[in-house]
């Protein structure tokens, strides 16, 4: 894996887009290089919120979803430097450990809504 960002849309979405400071909505699968499932919103039943753009979560999402629009499905090659760098998380993340991502944008709400 490079050691940069990539984003690869699998499905573009047509409704709102993902600003820094939105509340966003979403439906994700976190894995491991090698195919290990170590998150999954969907097997949790219920989708993950959070802040884009101010640090709340990794870098590879802050970086990774803005510009992507509500609806679409994306997927993230997240080398460990924009992931959770030499800390280990949990069982399955060792340290300096890259991430793939595949996210679903279900919802984008600003201050203007």
């Amino acid at each position: 894996m490079s050691a940069e960002l990539q984003i690869i849309d699998l499905e573009v979405g047509t409704g709102k887009e993902a600003v820094r400071g939105a509340l966003i909505t979403t439906q994700y699968q976190g894995c491991l290089e090698d195919g290990t499932v170590f998150d999954s919103s969907y097997a949790k039943g219920k989708p993950f919120q959070c802040v884009i753009g101010t640090g709340r979560v990794i870098k590879g999402w802050d970086q990774g979803l803005m510009g992507m629009k509500v609806g679409g499905k994306r997927k993230l090659f997240v080398p460990a430097h924009l992931a959770y760098g030499e800390r280990q998380i949990g069982e399955h993340i060792k340290p300096n450990s890259n991430l793939v991502f595949e996210i679903e944008l279900l919802e984008v709400l600003t201050r203007d809504d």
